[in-house]
């Protein structure tokens, strides 16, 4: 081929490569770019943690104590209901900026932002997107303007394995009588209703599960007492446990057979909100460390000075940054394998950011009159609830081989 030919040739597939990356840039559905009412969410949750929540959390931490103030303020911003379309009295808001909000919330204190990430991601959108007139009516409006919702899920004997399920629901007429033991229901003890999900045949696994939302004060529902957790303990959890209780027809949520396929899609939600809510935990763990750093002095130098402790805050900085990006794009792009990446690694990350902060501030990271050991345990959880980081895994393996075709 002649010389121009050549440089004809080029600068054809110079500008089919452009046009392509054009036509591409235009279709994406992720970006780092908030928008500006994505912003606004994130400093509201921002300026709401540094005012209210930092000077707290330790002691809320400290007494356990739930914190109910704290939750009626954000009810009244209408963080209670954030993806809740308005006329139930939410914000209408997209996933994302409910992430931020959870991120920021978490930051300033790690139980008060796993407790609106449960309420919403696990039962306020469950409820708005799949509930009918009657169950939003019920069990909707009234938990975006105080009542707290929850999800009831896991078993004494079914953690992971959902469709080991073993909670019955038996049809008695236009009523279900539903039995059996629900475990580590977080809110439970302060909450008002919580989606339960039970089996109607347990020979059918998984194909023979049904979802119901059920009021915590119904007879025949009793809980447990608070389970001591080593982390974000102003939150609570505790089991539930189900004796012939009696609920309409109208308060099963979808089809009977259709619950382990809500609760998969809830579980995505989740993921979501607990990766955010480990971000969260993270950012306060990177926030600590550099603040002690500036002031703490070592060999004649601020530690920001060292280059062991630089070191140690650079790897914080991108692990923090890495777990965020996942945890946007997830929440941008719902799916399994997103959610299920998120949690993977923003558990993993808070961990190990939260390790190195204790690190950092050396002995005073071991006492108690400090934040470090409380992001410390806040942290390890993320690694549990909500899925363990072993099952996250493989759910990622799973979907990475299926879209190859690889199973």
């Amino acid at each position: 081929m002649a010389a121009g030919g050549l440089l004809k040739s080029t600068k054809l597939t110079l500008c089919s490569l452009q046009s392509a990356k054009a036509a591409a840039s235009q279709c994406r559905a992720f970006t780092t770019q908030l928008t500006e009412q994505q912003q606004e969410i994130q400093t509201l949750a921002r300026n709401f943690s540094k005012e209210h929540l930092k000077p707290q959390a330790s002691q809320l931490d400290t007494q356990a104590r739930f914190p109910f103030d704290l939750i009626k303020k954000l009810t009244k911003l209408g963080l209670m209901g954030a993806c809740v379309d308005s006329e139930y009295g939410g914000l209408g808001l997209d996933y994302l900026s409910l992430a931020l909000a959870v991120e920021e919330i978490s930051r300033g204190c790690a139980s008060t932002g796993m407790i609106l990430s449960i309420h919403n991601f696990l039962y306020a959108n469950l409820v708005n997107e799949r509930g009918t007139e009657e169950q939003k009516q019920l069990f909707l409006k009234d938990y975006t303007a105080g009542n707290i919702g929850c999800f009831s899920l896991s078993e004494p004997g079914a953690g992971s394995d959902v469709a080991n399920i073993r909670t019955l629901a038996r049809r008695d007429g236009d009523h279900w009588i539903l039995n059996g033991k629900k475990s580590w229901v977080t809110s439970a003890i302060e909450g008002q209703a919580t989606a339960v999900f039970a089996t109607f045949d347990p020979d059918l696994r998984h194909k023979g599960l049904a979802c119901f939302l059920v009021p915590l004060d119904a007879e025949g529902v009793f809980r447990g007492n608070k389970e001591p957790l080593i982390g974000v303990r102003a939150a609570t959890a505790c089991d539930i446990t189900l004796e012939d209780v009696r609920v309409p027809a109208s308060s099963l949520v979808g089809e009977a057979g259709e619950g382990f396929k809500i609760a998969m899609a809830q579980l995505d939600q989740g993921r979501i909100g607990i990766a955010a809510h480990a971000v969260g935990i993270a950012q306060a763990a990177l926030d600590t460390a550099i603040n002690y750093a500036k002031e703490r002095e070592a060999f004649s130098k601020n530690l920001t000075r060292l280059p062991s402790v630089k070191d140690r805050l650079t790897d914080m900085c991108i692990l923090v940054e890495s777990a965020r990006l996942l945890t946007y794009r997830a929440a941008t792009d719902v799916s399994t394998k997103n959610s299920s990446m998120a949690k993977y690694v923003a558990g993993r990350n808070a961990a190990a950011v939260a390790d190195h902060c204790v690190q950092i501030l050396g002995g005073r990271g071991l006492s108690t009159n400090y934040d470090a050991e409380r992001h410390f345990r806040d942290a390890r959880g993320t690694q549990i609830y909500g899925g363990v980081t072993d099952i996250q895994k493989r759910l990622v393996g799973h979907f990475l081989l299926k879209e190859h075709d690889a199973l």
